[in-house]
C-alpha cells in the first residue's frame, strides 16, 4: 500500500468514525430515563449524528395505562413569552426556551421519527384549570424534500377531541413557505405555522390569545375540537412523543 493510498484510508475511517454515532447516546427521553434519569427536566439528545439537542423531558406517568412517561417534549406554549409566527428555516431547526416555549425543530422531529416508531400526545390545558388530551398512537414525519409531511393516526380521546387527524398527509406551512391544500397562505391567515390542510381544526402556533377573543377567528392557538370554537385559546398545549418500537 502506498503512502498516499494510506494516508486516504486514515482519513476515510476518521470520517466514519465522526459521522457514526456513540451507542451511549440518547436518541430520545426514553433512552434518557433508561440511562437512570428519572426525573422531570431538560436532557440533551441526540436525534442525529453527534449535535446534541436540548429537550424537556416529561418522565412521571399520569397514573393512567396509556402514559408511561418518558415523553419527549416537541411544542409547547404556556404564556404567550415566545413569538411563534417565524419563518420556514426557524421552524426546520427549532426555537424558543427549553424551560418555558419553544419548538424542537422540523428536522429534529424527522431524525426521530424516521429510525423508530413513535406515539403522540397532546395536552390540553383552558383558563378555567380545566385539561384534556388527544392521544395518536401513530406520529411521524416525511423528509424535508417532501414538505415534512405529517402522518398520524390511531387517535384515542382524553377528552379533547380529534383536531389533528384533519391535518394528516399535509406539509408543514409557514408565511415564507406555503405548502397547504388552501387558496391563500394558511400561516399568513391565521398567524401561525402548522401542518395547515384548508386551513385548521388546530393551530397550537398560533397566537397566544389569553381566553376567548371573539373580535378574532381562528388565529389563536386554538384546539377546535375541544371548545368547538375557533376562538377559544389554550392556556397551555403541549405536543410530545413517546417511542414504542
Amino acid at each position: 500500500m502506498t503512502m498516499m493510498v494510506f494516508l486516504v484510508f486514515v482519513l476515510l475511517v476518521l470520517l466514519v468514525n465522526g459521522c457514526s454515532q456513540d451507542e451511549n447516546m440518547p436518541v430520545d427521553c426514553s433512552d434518557v430515563y433508561k440511562s437512570g434519569q428519572t426525573v422531570s427536566g431538560i436532557y440533551s439528545i441526540y436525534p442525529a449524528g453527534n449535535t446534541p439537542v436540548w429537550v424537556y423531558c416529561e418522565m412521571v406517568s399520569d397514573g393512567k395505562d396509556e402514559d408511561k412517561g418518558q415523553w419527549t417534549v416537541i411544542q409547547r406554549r404556556m404564556d404567550g413569552s415566545v413569538n411563534f409566527y417565524r419563518p420556514w428555516n426557524q421552524y426546520k431547526r427549532g426555537f424558543g426556551n427549553v424551560e418555558g416555549e419553544y419548538w424542537l425543530g422540523l428536522e429534529n422531529m424527522y431524525q426521530l421519527t424516521r429510525k423508530n416508531k413513535y406515539m403522540l400526545r397532546v395536552d390540553l390545558e383552558d383558563f378555567e384549570g380545566r385539561k384534556g388530551f388527544a392521544l395518536y398512537s401513530s406520529f411521524s414525519l416525511d423528509c424535508e424534500t417532501d414538505g415534512y409531511t405529517l402522518h398520524v393516526l390511531g387517535f384515542t380521546d382524553g377528552g379533547a377531541g380529534d383536531s389533528l387527524s384533519y391535518h394528516n398527509g399535509q406539509k408543514f406551512t409557514t408565511f415564507d413557505k406555503d405548502q397547504d391544500a388552501g387558496n391563500i397562505n394558511c400561516a399568513k391567515g391565521h398567524l401561525g405555522a402548522f401542518w395547515y390542510q384548508a386551513c385548521h381544526y388546530a393551530n397550537p402556533n398560533g397566537v397566544y390569545l389569553w381566553g376567548e377573543d371573539p373580535t378574532i377567528y381562528a388565529i389563536g392557538n386554538v384546539w377546535y375540537t375541544w371548545k368547538n370554537n375557533w376562538d377559544v385559546g389554550m392556556k397551555s398545549i403541549s405536543m410530545k412523543i413517546r417511542r414504542v418500537s
